[in-house]
């Protein structure tokens, strides 16, 4: 059996302060996408979230180089989440001796650089032979009817 070798970097950004709706119209943009062309789009896109994405995707970049040696130009964003965070909440005075309460909701946001050039398939199947002895099992019948069940309750 032929199996990939990883070739994969990360980087998270917790407690993002903006809503996930708003990061995920710009991760929408940018994912499949290859590492330089993703730098040009985000600094030309007119939105808030663009910065934050902006650091991430240029912190991942640098975790390849550093952690596999990769070149920028192979590098590709093969997965980009964003995932809901804690809401903070805030209260603002208002008239009277009132007040209002303001939700501020932050996001988390992943992105997963893969190295294209380094896709490489290794050949377990004499590693795996050697390590893994075949055990014998076998498979009962479980009927529901015969040891009563849940269908003799009144």
């Amino acid at each position: 059996m032929l199996n990939k070798r990883t070739t994969e970097v990360y980087a998270l950004g917790q407690h993002i302060s903006m809503s996930a709706h708003k990061a995920r119209r710009v991760i929408d943009q940018i994912r499949g996408r290859s590492y330089e062309e993703t730098l040009m789009i985000l600094e030309l896109m007119p939105y808030r979230a663009c910065y934050p994405i902006f650091k991430l995707v240029y912190s991942a970049a640098a975790n390849a180089s550093s952690n596999m040696g990769s070149n920028e130009a192979n590098l590709v964003i093969s997965k980009a989440e964003v995932n809901k965070g804690t809401i903070m909440k805030r209260l603002k005075p208002r008239a009277r001796g009132r007040s209002f309460a303001i939700q501020k909701p932050t996001c988390h946001i992943t992105i997963v650089m893969k190295d294209i050039s380094l896709d490489e398939y290794i050949d377990t199947d004499s590693i795996a032979w050697s390590q893994n002895k075949k055990k014998d099992t076998t498979m009962s019948y479980y009927d529901m009817y015969s040891n009563g069940g849940t269908w003799d309750k009144k």
